[in-house]
């Protein structure tokens, strides 16, 4: 596959990553090791996940990687919106993150839609 950094969506989902990890400085102590981890673990896995793809041999194995990326965002945006019920994250910062989870969903799908061909 090549560089990973040259894909937008590798972009777009490390810039996901750093807001993420602001956004959550604030979490209750009692989720040092429980939502607030998660959260993290799932958000890093979208940009590692596609770096790991992006240095294997074949089509395939991006694929496959692309595909646990695209997991990963599902998962955050579903505990994104966790974070926002349980009053953890603002509502406007719900908003924002949903919003940015939901593009990298999209170009994910479109990544994996274009790499079958």
């Amino acid at each position: 596959m090549g560089d990973y950094k040259k894909l937008k969506v590798w972009e777009a989902a490390d810039t996901l990553a750093v807001a993420l990890y602001r956004h959550t400085k604030g979490f209750p102590n009692h989720e040092l090791y429980g939502l607030r981890s998660q959260l993290r673990r799932a958000v890093v896995s979208i940009p590692s996940n596609l770096a790991e793809g992006a240095g294997r041999n074949t089509d395939k194995e991006f694929r496959h990687f692309t595909s646990i990326a695209l997991g990963s965002a599902n998962e955050v945006a579903y505990q994104v919106h966790l974070s926002g019920r349980l009053g953890y994250l603002k509502p406007d910062v719900v908003a924002e993150l949903e919003a940015k989870a939901e593009v990298i969903k999209r170009m994910l799908a479109a990544l994996l839609r274009k790499s079958v061909g």
